[in-house]
């Protein structure tokens, strides 16, 4: 299981939408099919698609499905298996992964979880999932409050 966003596509590009008053959020998420690679997420993931069944859990909202799995496509990447936020939900990333989580658990046993954000981390290591925290590109307080406190992403 691998969150997007700060693991395998790197958003910093488009977090001066969110770091103003009021926030974009429109031409933030717009900007989503421009992110570049993050080469060692991508690097770790093709290594579990290897031999695993890769699926994605972001927080990115339903509306960029399209995007969002071409993306991942142009990356090399799996892109069946696309669990997205549902319009209007705006729970903390923490509670909207954690409750997916135990639904797709329940269908199928968890190997690894990589997610970016520590507070993600910390809540789904205390359920007893394994988890790794992707550590490569600095966490962001922007992305931080986005994904916490605004439950946008």
């Amino acid at each position: 299981m691998f969150d997007i966003d700060g693991v395998v596509a790197d958003v910093r590009h488009r977090l001066k939408y969110l770091e103003r008053r009021p926030k974009d959020w429109g031409r933030f998420f717009a900007a989503a099919d421009r992110d570049p690679v993050l080469q060692e997420g991508v690097r770790l993931a093709k290594e579990y698609a290897d031999s695993h069944v890769l699926v994605w859990l972001t927080g990115r909202p339903e509306y960029l499905r399209e995007v969002t799995a071409g993306w991942l496509r142009d990356a090399g990447l799996p892109a069946e298996l696309l669990f997205m936020r549902p319009a209007n939900d705006r729970r903390p990333a923490r509670d909207f992964k954690a409750r997916q989580l135990a639904r797709i658990a329940g269908e199928s046993p968890i190997e690894v979880v990589v997610d970016d954000d520590p507070a993600v981390v910390e809540r789904l290591r205390g359920l007893g999932y394994p988890v790794r925290l992707a550590d490569w590109v600095p966490h962001s307080s922007t992305l931080q409050q986005a994904q916490e406190r605004e439950g946008r992403t």
